[in-house]
């Protein structure tokens, strides 16, 4: 590949999040040629105008309905078609860009990326929930109409460059690193008083207030384990995590001949974005370097499974197989909101999560069902969050 093969059509679902405008900043500063044709927000209206002035789309979404005539406003005359609703979400995730940003938070990101992998197009995944909720079938999907799937996670985009697809039956295991999150050195007790505040913290980046308490909960790690599980074909007993909080080596894949491979860096998303946009060649940008020097020595350690419940839950769900994992991961949506609305306790997140997953598996509800993968996902996820708004319910009023 060279410079002029690079996708030139690209649209950033969830532009206004994190990852989202680390990818708009990430091609201001490669100062790569390309069209922007769609960005979509959740209720950001604000921010949207902004970055759709600047890169001006075919069209600019926001999913929230009532703010279309905020955004028509602060759109008008510049010839940027400004459209509301999860239906044009889809519509422009399904639309002719040839790469596809997936960077909405939670089950609100399956079906435009499932939308953007039926139409072919490159979908570099930041929306790990749209992989645990539609498992391999995504994967399939992507395929199946020429397109690909490719990982943006940091952890995941390690093992994606550093695991030989040639040699895969002598992986002997994959190696995800953790930062270990706000709570790393906590005790139970501490973490049962924790704050949303505290739980936003994360020591080294700066993300959403979602993804940062799945990241005090070690909930995101174990949603990491069934991704990585999907996207690399990977049994459950071959995947571990290792609380590394520099955040320098990113994941590891240890091979059935001792060596072990490392993809190493500076804890910035804009790297991993940069290795799904250019793939299989690699974009230079002025990326930050990393000084081995002034990083110190680079420390490990083995979470510990009583402070952070939420990893062997995750590992029992892909265990179990069909609608465990988005269970699990509708049940946490549910105990992670009730918490940031102080509700609940820190500690009660994978409470709601352990206790929704066991009366679904009594009711039977965690068998899946075959036909279409959106449709079998949103019936598992509309019954856990039944079921989790009800543990939550008496967990408040307790």
């Amino acid at each position: 590949m060279n410079a002029h093969s690079f996708p030139r059509k690209v649209t950033v679902l969830g532009s206004t999040g994190s990852v989202g405008m680390s990818t708009l900043d990430l091609f201001e500063q490669a100062g790569v040629e390309l069209e922007i044709v769609g960005l979509t927000a959740g209720r950001n209206a604000a921010r949207l105008a902004e970055q759709a002035l600047r890169w001006r789309p075919q069209v600019a979404v926001v999913e929230d309905e009532s703010l279309l005539p905020e955004l028509r406003e602060r759109l008008k005359g510049s010839g940027v078609q400004a459209a509301a609703g999860a239906q044009a979400v889809k519509d422009v995730a399904a639309a002719e860009a040839q790469w596809v940003m997936s960077a909405i938070v939670g089950f609100a990101g399956l079906a435009p990326t499932l939308a953007a992998a039926r139409a072919g197009a490159i979908v570099a995944l930041a929306n790990k929930e749209s992989l645990v909720c539609g498992g391999p079938g995504l994967l399939r999907t992507a395929k199946l109409a020429g397109g690909a799937v490719i990982p943006v996670d940091s952890e995941h985009s390690a093992i994606f460059q550093v695991l030989d697809s040639r040699v895969t039956e002598q992986v002997h295991r994959v190696i995800l690193t953790s930062s270990g999150g706000p709570f790393r050195t906590w005790t139970r007790e501490q973490m049962a008083h924790a704050t949303p505040e505290q739980a936003v913290a994360h020591p080294n980046f700066s993300m959403g207030a979602k993804i940062s308490v799945d990241s005090a909960s070690m909930m995101n790690k174990g949603l990491e384990i069934i991704e990585a599980a999907y996207l690399f074909a990977m049994p459950p007993e071959r995947l571990e995590v290792l609380i590394h909080h520099q955040q320098i080596i990113h994941s590891m894949v240890e091979y059935a001949d001792g060596s072990t491979l490392a993809q190493l860096g500076p804890p910035d998303m804009r790297s991993p974005i940069a290795c799904a946009f250019a793939w299989p060649d690699r974009l230079p940008w002025p990326a930050p370097r990393l000084d081995l020097i002034k990083s110190g020595p680079l420390t490990f350690e083995e979470p510990d499974a009583e402070r952070f419940p939420a990893l062997a839950l995750a590992k029992a769900a892909l265990a179990a197989g069909g609608g465990a994992p988005g269970a699990l991961n509708a049940a946490n949506e549910v105990a992670v909101a009730a918490f940031l609305d102080r509700r609940i306790g820190f500690l009660d997140i994978a409470a709601t999560v352990a206790e929704t997953l066991e009366r679904m598996d009594r009711e039977g509800a965690l068998a899946g069902a075959g036909g279409d993968i959106f449709e079998t996902a949103r019936q598992t996820d509309a019954a856990a969050r039944r079921i989790a708004s009800a543990v939550v319910a008496g967990l408040a009023d307790a």
